[in-house]
């Protein structure tokens, strides 16, 4: 492949990246905001479907096709560290749905 800036640009930046992330408690930083962002993104989702009822199964089969797909993807192959992010950000998100729907049932 020729050398071009752009191409140099991303090779420098994916080196940075796995270096950063070469670090333990930088990892699990990353790892914990791939949760809390996961929490957040679900209360976002539940709260402009929850606005208008017009959304609510389009939301829903949405996040179900988005979970299913990160498991599809997660579990059929060994997790490299990149995918175990992923992986709890869909976590956080389905905890998210999990405790909104115990506080309405309450």
């Amino acid at each position: 492949m020729q050398r071009t800036r752009l191409n140099t640009l991303v090779t420098i930046a994916a080196v940075r990246l796995e270096r950063f992330r070469a670090n333990p408690w930088r990892r699990t930083s990353l790892l914990i905001i791939a949760l809390l962002s996961g929490n957040f993104v679900g209360n976002i989702i539940i709260t402009t479907a929850g606005q208008t009822a017009t959304w609510d199964v389009i939301s829903a089969a949405l996040t179900l096709a988005f979970t299913e797909s990160i498991n599809l993807w997660v579990y059929r192959r060994n997790v490299p560290p990149g995918l175990s992010a992923i992986n709890l950000f869909k976590a956080g998100l389905i905890y998210s749905l999990f405790v909104d729907a115990f506080k309405l049932g309450s």
